[in-house]
């Protein structure tokens, strides 16, 4: 009696011999009717396309899941404390890329690298602004905190923390705001003549969200973490309003964009966005009188 092996498999024969069978399928279809051979072999053709179709609906599905939305990090605000008094007027006179306003009760210190502006005032309170990312943000303070000690403040680097994250993506559709707006009237507010987009807040994450019709959400947080959070809960709740993008929403886009790319080149780090969404420290970041002892030991 003959047994059927495929290749990676033999078996003796009661005769001692070996017996190679490359096709096992070819062996059952030896004593098959002709017709149920027609039937298997339309079967067996037909069965690739399944798959393919099959496989294009996986991927479909995929995309559908998890898409991929680029997060943009306009700006980072961040404050800390020197722990001294600074006399102005000291550094007005005495100071590098300074610009003193009177007025304000308040000096405006520039870094080229990076590129960002103090506030400084004082009582020894530093609000930083133009950052990209948080580290960055915290560079830029230590660096503003040097330059104080260098014209002979006794400097102590302290309290930092990140106040405010400005953060922009664009949505793969365009948004059908009405909607979206009497959808969830209770958290959403939109007033077409005094903003073009929705405003949305969170609790949890804390965030407010300016959602607009061409796509485009600009996010504000505490920080970066708050803003990714924010663009994950808000994206299954505005792709149920999707719409196909109008040649005027296309066009909007493009405009962003260009002015985007534009206020990279000259370093611009405010205009990137409209006045209304740009981001303003807490009053207690400016004003709050209470300090931790902990300090940054490099400032003793």
């Amino acid at each position: 009696m003959a047994t059927a092996i495929q290749k990676n498999g033999m078996k003796h024969l009661t005769n001692g011999a070996l017996n190679h069978v490359d096709n096992v399928s070819s062996l059952e279809r030896a004593g098959m009717h002709p017709d149920s051979k027609d039937v298997m072999l339309a079967e067996e053709q037909e069965q690739p396309e399944i798959q393919g179709d099959m496989e294009v609906l996986e991927t479909e599905a995929a995309e559908m899941e998890a898409p991929e939305i680029d997060i943009v990090i306009n700006n980072v605000v961040c404050s800390f404390s020197v722990r001294c008094h600074l006399n102005l007027r000291k550094i007005a006179l005495e100071g590098s890329n300074v610009e003193y306003r009177r007025e304000n009760g308040m000096i405006t210190m520039k870094l080229r690298r990076p590129y960002t502006t103090a506030s400084i005032w004082s009582s020894g309170k530093v609000t930083c602004t133009g950052a990209t990312s948080e580290d960055q943000a915290k560079i830029a303070a230590r660096r503003f905190a040097r330059s104080l000690q260098k014209l002979d403040f006794k400097v102590r680097f302290n309290n930092f923390r990140v106040v405010n994250v400005l953060g922009t993506c664009c949505m793969p559709f365009a948004i059908k705001i009405t909607s979206f707006s009497v959808r969830h009237k209770d958290i959403a507010d939109y007033e077409p003549e005094i903003h073009p987009g929705v405003t949305y807040k969170l609790k949890e994450p804390k965030a407010t969200l300016k959602i607009f019709s061409t796509g485009s959400v600009t996010v504000t947080a505490p920080s970066v973490a708050a803003v990714q959070t924010a663009i994950e809960h808000i994206f299954p709740l505005v792709y149920e309003f999707r719409k196909e993008r109008t040649p005027e929403d296309q066009l909007a886009l493009q405009i962003k964009k260009r002015g985007l790319a534009g206020n990279k080149r000259t370093g611009n780090c405010t205009g990137a966005f409209p006045p209304e969404v740009v981001p303003v420290p807490d009053d207690d970041a400016m004003g709050s009188d209470d300090e931790g002892d902990a300090s940054d030991a490099s400032w003793n």
